[in-house]
C-alpha cells in the first residue's frame, strides 16, 4: 500500500512497484492529523485484504525557520503531520498486529532530532518526539511480537531537500566523516531490513544512517 498526498507521484510508485513483480495499491491521505490518519488505516486495510503487518511512517513536514515569528499554522501542520498522524496511524493499525500475533514499525526520523541545526527546532522536536513513541510502542508492544524502530537518515538527496537546501546539502554531508549526500535507497534498505524478518530480534532501536555524522 502506497500513500502520500499527490496522486500522480504515488501512481507512478504503483507502476514501478508492479512492473517489478509486486502488487502494489495507492490511497490519497493528507496526514495533518488523527482524523486523516484513520481514514489512511480504515482504506489501507480494506484495500490490502483486511490486514496490514508492516507499517512504515515516512510523512513528514520539515519546515524550518527561526524560532522568533515562527507561523503557527505551519506550526501546527508539522506536529499534525509528524507526530499526531504516526500516532495515529500506529493507534489504529497495531491492534491487528497484536491480534494476529506480530508485525513491524518503522518510524522515520531525522538527524535534525539529535544534533543541534540552526532553524529547525520545530522539524527536530517533532522527530525527537517520535523517537521517543519508538521505544514507546517497543515496549508496549513486543510482548505480542510487534517490533518498532526507528531510522534517523542524515542528508539524503530527494527532490524536496535539494529544493529546500540546495548547495546546503552537501555542506551538511561534508560535516559526516564519509562526507556524501545519500541516496534515497540507502535509507530505504536500511528501513526494508528493519520491517523484514532478518530484524526479527530488533526493536526499540534508533539505527542512524548519517555517514557517522553522530559518531563525531
Amino acid at each position: 500500500m502506497v500513500s502520500g498526498r499527490n496522486e500522480e507521484r504515488g501512481s507512478i510508485v504503483v507502476d514501478e512497484i508492479r512492473a517489478d513483480g509486486g502488487t502494489a495499491d495507492f490511497v490519497r491521505a493528507d496526514l495533518l492529523g488523527a482524523a486523516s490518519a484513520a481514514d489512511l488505516a480504515a482504506e489501507a486495510t480494506e484495500a490490502a485484504g483486511g490486514r496490514i503487518d508492516i507499517l512504515v511512517n515516512n510523512a513528514a513536514i520539515g519546515a524550518g525557520g527561526p524560532t522568533a515569528g515562527f507561523d503557527e499554522s505551519t506550526f501546527e501542520a508539522v506536529l499534525g503531520t509528524n507526530v499526531t498522524a504516526p500516532f495515529y496511524l500506529v493507534s489504529h493499525l497495531a491492534p491487528g498486529m497484536v491480534a494476529r500475533g506480530g508485525g513491524s514499525i518503522v518510524n522515520v526520523s531525522t538527524l535534525a532530532a539529535h544534533i543541534a541545526l540552526p532553524g529547525l527546532a520545530v522539524y527536530g522536536a517533532s522527530k525527537a518526539a517520535v523517537d521517543l513513541l519508538t521505544k514507546s510502542w517497543a515496549a508496549e508492544y513486543g510482548s505480542a511480537g510487534v517490533r518498532v524502530n526507528s531510522v534517523s537518515p542524515g542528508p539524503t538527496r530527494t527532490p524536496g531537500s535539494e529544493a529546500g537546501l540546495g548547495e546546503g546539502l552537501a555542506q551538511l554531508a561534508a560535516q559526516s566523516p564519509l562526507g556524501f549526500v545519500a541516496e534515497a535507497d540507502d535509507i530505504a534498505a536500511v528501513i526494508s531490513f528493519l520491517a523484514s524478518d532478518d530484524a526479527r530480534f530488533v526493536s526499540g532501536e534508533l539505527i542512524h544512517v548519517n555517514g557517522g555524522r553522530t559518531a563525531v
